[in-house]
């Protein structure tokens, strides 16, 4: 399908503008002495270069250049528009007009060669930004705690209860009883020191489990294998 033509009345203004402006350069250059093609290549030359310093100043609206040859073709349009108004006397145009008519192809053709070379502008290079690198992520491998080693259990250091002290305290001294002798009977021990050899095995039957031995109660309470023997008895 074919586009539709749609009715811009802003492009019709620019081409009726053109076109009086283009009649009136025409129409200064043939009466400052150009006939013929010649007349009509100055229109050309002026709209031209007015374009070219356009499109300079959209690209580089910062360019000096742009903006002096802009405005020097702005002026010839302007001025063959107002010298054709009636403001000069086309059959009589002053020698400095000719000279400006006839200077004008030289003119531009350097503003023209100055536009279409000048150098583009200078453009600051977008920063290349590193890509950013995720950050590592620690993995944790949980592991099942590995059993402990069984230790033996720590006996407590035997405690070294002297017999005489433990007498002392629920015996009166006057009539201590010698528990030290090898030969004593079971039934000779004294209160005091079977309970303090009964707490001793509690706590450690309540440590190991077990009960305790002769042997062990024996260096608990510092007292002859003899005597260690008729305690563990009581105690069993």
């Amino acid at each position: 399908m074919f586009p539709t033509l749609r009715f811009d009345a802003v492009l019709v203004q620019a081409v009726i503008a053109g076109a009086l402006s283009f009649s009136h350069l025409h129409d200064l250059a043939e009466a400052a002495g150009q006939d013929g093609w010649k007349a009509w290549a100055y229109p050309v030359s002026v709209d031209l270069l007015l374009v070219a310093a356009w499109r300079r100043m959209r690209t580089d609206g910062s360019n000096r250049d742009a903006w002096l040859w802009f405005t020097i073709a702005l002026v010839a349009s302007l001025g063959a528009n107002i010298a054709t108004a009636g403001m000069l006397d086309m059959n009589d145009i002053p020698p400095w007009l000719r000279i400006l008519v006839a200077g004008w192809p030289a003119l531009a053709f350097l503003g023209g060669t100055l536009l279409a070379h000048a150098h583009p502008p200078a453009t600051n290079p977008a920063p290349q930004h590193e890509p950013v690198k995720a950050p590592e992520t620690e993995h944790t491998v949980e592991r099942a705690p590995e059993p402990a080693p069984e230790l033996p259990p720590a006996e407590p250091e035997p405690e070294q209860v002297p017999v005489a002290a433990q007498e002392s305290e629920d015996v009166p001294a006057a009539a201590p009883r010698p528990v030290s002798a090898p030969s004593a009977p079971a039934g000779s021990v004294p209160p005091a020191l079977l309970d303090h050899a009964r707490k001793i095995a509690d706590t450690h039957r309540a440590q190991t489990g077990r009960p305790i031995d002769a042997v062990t109660l024996r260096a608990r309470l510092g007292v002859p294998p003899a005597l260690a023997d008729s305690i563990a008895l009581q105690l069993a």
